[in-house]
Parts: C-alpha cells; structure tokens; sequence
C-alpha cells in the first residue's frame, strides 16, 4: 500500500514539474546552423538507430537459437 503512495507522490510531483517549465523563448533571432541552409539529418539518424536496434534483435534471436539447439 505504501508503495503506491509514494508512485502516486512521485507523479504528482513530475507531473507538477512539468507543468511549472519556462515557455520556450519566442521565434526570430539568428539560425539555429551557420552557414545556412540548414540540413536536417534526422532521417539518417531514425535510420540508423533501426537498422541497430534490428541488427541487436537479430543477435539476440540467433543467441536463443543456438541456446536451444544445445539443450536438445
């Protein structure tokens, strides 16, 4: 019982937090890049944080495979 109202505190008090933050400062100012033109590289990063998390599964799945093969 006590462990769900300290949970309970604990998101209350993230939860009010969160919600004091500072706005974010308003729009104009110098780019964010120098030189412009910006280029995004998030579509290479999404990319390649999949093809690691695939390649990670993968292993796995072999390592249970080969674990299974030995026990029979």
């Amino acid at each position: 019982m006590s462990i769900r109202i300290v949970f309970c505190l604990i998101f209350s008090l993230a939860f009010v937090a969160i919600g004091l933050a500072a706005p974010p400062p308003p729009p104009g100012g110098s780019p964010s890049c120098w030189p412009p033109p910006c280029i995004p590289i998030d579509g290479g990063i999404t990319f390649l944080m999949a093809a690691g998390a695939l390649y990670g599964g993968k292993k796995l799945y072999d390592k249970k495979q080969k674990k299974n093969s030995e026990l029979q």
